[in-house]
Formats: structure tokens, sequence, C-alpha cells
């Protein structure tokens, strides 16, 4: 059964993408899978998305993906909403990964916008809405045009936003003028994807976010949220700026190398990384420690 949600939040509000725990020989660790989600939920995570980029989805295969579905929803259940992966920039394929993810348990999917090719937007509406239709799940579309190459336009998302099963928007943009603009014609449930602007894009109207940093800070980002909402800016502002040197610190490289760093530091699963990534390096862990530290968590 699918945790609850509402027309605003339909994914909840504090989401963390989780990393893809690997044991030592590079194999997919699907008990550390479990352990890390069920601690990520315990955490306060409302959500979590899985086989994400930062979840290395681009070298596991799709046999890893509906496993690693099967395996966090058995951890987590009706806890919290599992949303797993299923962009690329195959229609076909991300069409199969959405039906696979289906067949698995997923209560959600996210799709990115197709990478590399560089679609038009006509081409961006059409792969979407075939995502959509492929399945009974809902979906959360993936605006990230700094790894993709192309952006959603404002049109392209109020498109989007008419279908019944696109829900909502993952906003790694960057662009606090196109979030307003999108978020008032679209009608899409908005969730910061950059960890430092989620303030920011929750005063134009986002209503929470898909974090990296959740990993570490996920009741401090719940706390400034629900802050936010509540209407104590000031307070929201400086939990905000607590945070700082965490966003700093995990983003001084891939967000995933050092979240990895992180975990693995503390205890929790996550292993090593899979080629082209590489392991931090002792100077960076060294960076990693000192900038956490400087946001209240430490290694």
């Amino acid at each position: 059964m699918a945790p609850t949600s509402t027309p605003e939040t339909p994914f909840g509000r504090v989401l963390t993408a989780m990393v893809t725990p690997f044991t030592a020989d590079g194999s997919l660790d699907l008990d550390g899978a479990q352990r890390l989600a069920v601690h990520l939920v315990d955490a306060g995570n409302d959500g979590l998305v899985i086989s994400g980029t930062t979840g290395e989805s681009p070298t596991t295969s799709d046999a890893e993906k509906a496993r690693l579905v099967r395996a966090v929803v058995e951890a987590v259940g009706d806890r919290a909403h599992v949303i797993t992966g299923v962009g690329t920039n195959d229609t076909r394929h991300s069409v199969e990964l959405a039906r696979q993810a289906e067949t698995a348990g997923a209560h959600g999917l996210l799709a990115v916008t197709p990478y590399y090719s560089k679609p038009p937007q006509e081409g961006l509406v059409r792969h979407f809405t075939a995502v959509a239709d492929a399945t009974g799940l809902p979906v959360m579309v993936y605006d990230i045009p700094a790894r993709c190459g192309v952006a959603l336009s404002q049109e392209t998302l109020a498109r989007l936003g008419e279908h019944p099963r696109i829900v909502a928007n993952k906003d790694a943009k960057g662009d606090l003028s196109a979030a307003s603009w999108a978020i008032a014609r679209s009608g899409l449930a908005w969730y910061s994807g950059d960890d430092v602007l989620t303030l920011p894009l929750l005063s134009v109207g986002a209503v929470g976010l898909v974090s990296v940093v959740g990993h570490l800070v996920a009741p401090e980002l719940r706390l400034m949220v629900e802050t936010f909402l509540a209407g104590d800016h000031a307070k929201a502002t400086g939990i905000h700026q607590s945070l700082l040197p965490v966003f700093t610190g995990i983003f001084r490289t891939q967000g995933v190398i050092t979240t990895k760093a992180a975990l693995n530091l503390l205890g929790l699963p996550a292993g090593p990384l899979r080629l082209p990534l590489l392991e931090a390096t002792d100077a960076e862990i060294g960076q990693l420690r000192k900038d956490l530290a400087a946001g209240g968590v430490h290694l």
C-alpha cells in the first residue's frame, strides 16, 4: 500500500535521493539498501528517490533497478514514498522501466529530461506523456539542464501539468524567475532539486525538496520547511544558514562521492562507487570533515 498523499504534496515534503549501496566487490547490496532506507525514514524523510543520479543509475542494470525497488519497498512499506528513476534518453526504454517499476511495487516515478539528445520541447512533451501513460503511477519530472543539455520551458511544464499522472517537478534549474512563473502556471507540486535553493524556492511556492544532504541532516531540513510554512521565516533562514557548510561540503565534488564517503565513515551502508565515479581522496575526506563539522555533522 502506498503512503498517504495529497494533491499539494503528492510525495510528502522531505525526500532524499538515496545512494545505492554496493558491496566491497561492487555488487548490489540489497541488505545495505534496506538498512539505509529504514535509517533515512527513521530520520524523518517522507520519501526516498532511488535509482536517480545519486543512486548511480547510469551504472546499474535494469534488473538491479527492479531488485532495488522491491527491496526498499519491502523495508519501508507504507512509511515513506518510494519513487524510482526511470529517465533515459530513449522513450521506449523509459516506458519499459516505468512498467517494470510499477510491477516491482514503486509508489511513483522520477523521469529526468532526456539527456544528450537535446530534443525540442514537443519531443519532451511526448516523451513524458508516454512515460505517464505507461502506468498508473504518479510521475515527478526532473528539470536539470546543466546535466541534460535542455531545459523544460514554462509552456512545456504547463502542458505537462495537464496530464492527470504528471503531478510534480523536481527543479534543479537554478532559475527562481522561471520557477515562479512555472509554479503559477503549471499546477505541479514543486520540489527543490538543489539543496542550497530549497528555502528560496519555498518562498515562491515550492512544497518540499528532493535532497542529497538529507542523508545527513533530514531532521534539520524538515524543521526548516515546517518552520517556513508556519510563518517563522527568520528561524527558517537561520536553519538554512546553519546548513550552508553542509551544502558546500557535499557538493565540492559529485554529491554521491562525498555522501558515500560520509556514510561509510558513519558506519552506514554505502560501500564503493562504480566507474567512472571514484572514491573520495584522503584530501577530499579531510575537507569534508571540516565542512560538515562547521554545519554540526561530525564524522
